[in-house]
């Protein structure tokens, strides 16, 4: 009985449902008391995952569990809870603050189940492969492409007088953020303040230039490419049924010019 329950995908997801609405009502309890109950629920659901985890195990074997990719999937994200339940039962104060947070915010990590019960989410996964696979060249000259422009105003506007490209790093995100078109009106602006009148004008030449190479052709083409590799196979399956359907009007012809003569 048990071990049917466990193998029963309409019980799994109802508990990962369950614990999902308790790790949401987590973050308003306020008193002791109510934490204290949602972490044992919270624990008593982990340990019940564990349990899924060996009836299976006995169910398929080790290897024909993990022959499934989702189980790989399910048992990652059921290890990572792991040191949360054990911190729990053993009471564990002996390490720092930090660590046990850790151990807390894995837990959210079980709700990733969810995904397994999409329905159709396995084409929804090959496609998305199989668009990174596409893109990945595009992908990788975007990056260069955004690397090169971040350091470049960098070295142009490091004494702008604002914190917007004070340092690579800080200048490699202001350049990500226009290039997503956002802020790409306000970073000129507060940049040209500093400025003479007729070197803002360039300044205002240089941003319209970034925003329309990076965040509007730049952005545009990867979206194109991504979005078109995960469509494809639904392409190559409307081509087939083309075919299919030219070869069995070829066939209708032929008979009835058979039929004719």
């Amino acid at each position: 009985m048990i071990r049917k329950l466990f193998l029963n995908d309409k019980f799994i997801l109802g508990l990962i449902l369950i614990n999902a609405i308790i790790l949401f009502i987590g973050g308003y309890s306020s008193s002791d008391q109510q934490n204290l109950v949602l972490s044992i629920t919270d624990n008593f659901i982990t340990i019940l995952f564990i349990l899924e985890l060996f009836i299976k195990f006995k169910e398929f074997g080790i290897n024909g569990y993990f022959n499934s990719n989702w189980n790989r999937v399910d048992f990652i994200l059921i290890s990572l809870s792991v040191p949360a339940l054990i911190s729990f039962l053993l009471q564990i104060n002996i390490f720092d603050v930090s660590f046990l947070l850790v151990f807390r915010i894995l837990r959210v990590f079980k709700a990733f189940r969810f995904f397994k019960f999409i329905p159709d989410v396995d084409q929804l996964v090959s496609g998305v492969q199989r668009a990174l696979k596409a893109s990945v060249f595009v992908l990788l000259g975007f990056v260069i492409y955004i690397f090169i422009i971040g350091i470049l105003s960098f070295y142009l506007f490091q004494n702008s007088g604002t914190d917007y490209f004070s340092d690579p790093t800080v200048s490699l995100y202001s350049t990500f953020k226009i290039f997503t078109v956002e802020g790409w009106f306000e970073i000129p602006e507060l940049i040209a303040r500093n400025y003479p009148k007729s070197v803002s004008f360039f300044i205002y030449l240089y941003f319209i230039f970034v925003v329309i190479t990076g965040g509007i052709i730049g952005l545009s083409l990867v979206n194109s490419i991504f979005v078109d590799a995960m469509v494809s196979d639904n392409n190559d399956s409307i081509e087939k049924k083309i075919d299919g359907l030219n070869i069995k009007m070829t066939e209708i012809l032929k008979k009835l010019e058979d039929n004719e003569t």
